[in-house]
């Protein structure tokens, strides 16, 4: 008799909804802990260097807080948290999933067999692009809710400003369309080469740990060694992509006018030399490395949990079936 053949395998042979319930809930564990330093950074990123700006100028980091909270309340350090938690969520949640799926595509449903870095770059790749498409909006709506300095008096009597994350999304598609919507996309597309970076350096890093230790690479880690491969990983990537995220944050801002990316990074250089790419990068990176430790530390223990009860229900499922026919 002829071997018969299974189903094909195919990309969404692979999407498992267990990697976008672990992905959501690091992302929205993080962003609530660390909403502050990322509204920081993007109050930094924004300074243009020219006089009599548009913008509030900081000092510091502690100057800075301080004169949020005096002239905005405690909750201005919040401001733009609920899209940044839906963002991020969102973003993490959608991340993790098509990474997975992608990488399970590539390793032809073999869990355990380990991938090169070049594949792993092809799935990282893909996975934030897709994530970018589907969140950009998001990002714009937190970006201009975080640069807003009104009182809650003045939001509340002028009717151009942004009351929250759905009065802000329907004020910016009213109007500036699609077109404001996917304002940064552009420069969001080069920044997917930050996650392609961190995610190819997270799992050679976890690779080369299961092949020192002699094991599968579905054998699950200690807290300590995925808080330190995700330290690792986050800090190669937001030093070698930062300026991204500086131009991705000016073409956001209402306050600036640029005609488009090459616009911002000409008037960039031109008023602030290299040093203006990195702006706000203390804050960013006292924000993002702890986030990033805290988002993979709870999605690989969710995920982990949520995996294994799925396949002990599936084992002891087959069992049964076995046990009737005896």
């Amino acid at each position: 008799m002829a071997e018969r053949k299974g189903p094909a395998l195919t990309f969404l042979s692979g999407v498992r909804y267990e990697h976008l319930v672990a992905g959501v809930g690091g992302g929205l564990v993080s962003t609530l802990i660390l909403h502050p330093l990322d509204l920081l950074k993007i109050r930094f990123a924004v300074h243009d260097g020219q006089p009599g700006g548009a913008r509030p100028r900081y000092g510091g980091l502690a100057a800075a807080v301080r004169s949020i909270v005096g002239a905005e309340g405690a909750a201005g350090l919040y401001r733009g948290v609920t899209p940044n938690l839906l963002g991020a969520g969102s973003a993490w949640g959608l991340y993790f999933f098509f990474y997975n799926a992608a990488k399970s595509w590539l390793q032809g449903g073999e869990a355990r067999r380990q991938l090169p870095a070049s594949s792993a770059l092809l799935a990282a790749s893909a996975s934030g692009v897709l994530t970018l498409t589907a969140t950009n909006p998001v990002w714009v709506v937190k970006t201009r809710l975080c640069l807003q300095t009104a009182s809650p008096a003045a939001l509340a009597s002028d009717p151009r400003l942004y009351r929250g994350f759905t009065d802000a999304l329907v004020k910016i598609g009213r109007s500036e369309g699609l077109r404001g919507l996917y304002a940064g996309y552009l420069p969001g597309l080069f920044g997917v080469s930050h996650g392609v970076v961190q995610f190819v350096a997270y799992e050679e890093l976890k690779n080369r740990y299961h092949n020192y230790h002699n094991q599968a690479i579905t054998t699950k880690l200690g807290t300590a060694e995925y808080l330190s491969f995700a330290a690792i990983s986050k800090l190669v990537a937001a030093l070698t992509t930062y300026p991204y995220q500086v131009v991705r944050a000016r073409l956001q801002d209402q306050a600036q006018r640029y005609s488009g990316s090459l616009h911002c990074l000409r008037r960039t250089w031109s008023l602030e030399g290299p040093r203006g790419f990195y702006k706000g990068l203390t804050p960013n990176l006292l924000r993002v490395v702890p986030a990033t430790m805290i988002t993979f530390v709870v999605y690989e223990n969710i995920s982990h949990m949520l995996l294994n009860r799925t396949e002990e229900k599936v084992v002891g499922i087959v069992n049964l079936e076995e046990g009737k026919g005896k």
